[in-house]
């Protein structure tokens, strides 16, 4: 599937719900499905700064393409980074630094979150996107 189709994807997955309520018990959903990170991994250096609750994030370049594993202390703020990893682990480097991220926006998510969330999805976005870059 092209990030592009996986994008569009997640945009229809999030039109399905009416309600926030709805979307937030999604996010958790995804949030639960992530899988396990070691706790011996999460280290001071794998804490994406600007988040207000705690979240870890790394990846790996295997074969031309960034694999991400991420987790966090708070149920909704690992669903958004469940949400981010989904879209963007497997994709190329180019493909990730290249991309503006559009998605959040339509599926309305700053804007549903509180000011501290809000700023946390940015440094996640903004992480990812520095690690795709770091590789390119």
């Amino acid at each position: 599937m092209s990030l592009e189709e996986k994008k569009q994807e997640v945009i229809e997955d999030f039109s399905m719900y009416d309600e926030w309520l709805d979307k937030y018990e999604y996010l958790i959903e995804l949030g639960k499905a992530l899988e396990p990170y070691p706790e011996g991994e999460k280290t001071e250096e794998k804490l994406i700064k600007g988040c207000q609750s705690r979240v870890w994030l790394d990846w790996e370049n295997k074969d031309g393409k960034l694999y991400f594993r991420a987790d966090s202390d708070a149920i909704i703020t690992k669903g958004i980074i469940s949400l981010l990893i989904s879209v963007y682990s497997g994709r190329t480097p180019e493909e990730i630094a290249g991309d503006d991220f559009s998605f959040v926006e339509q599926i309305g998510l700053r804007e549903n979150l509180s000011p501290t969330r809000a700023n946390g999805l940015v440094s996640m976005i903004a992480t990812i996107r520095r690690a795709a870059e770091e590789q390119i």
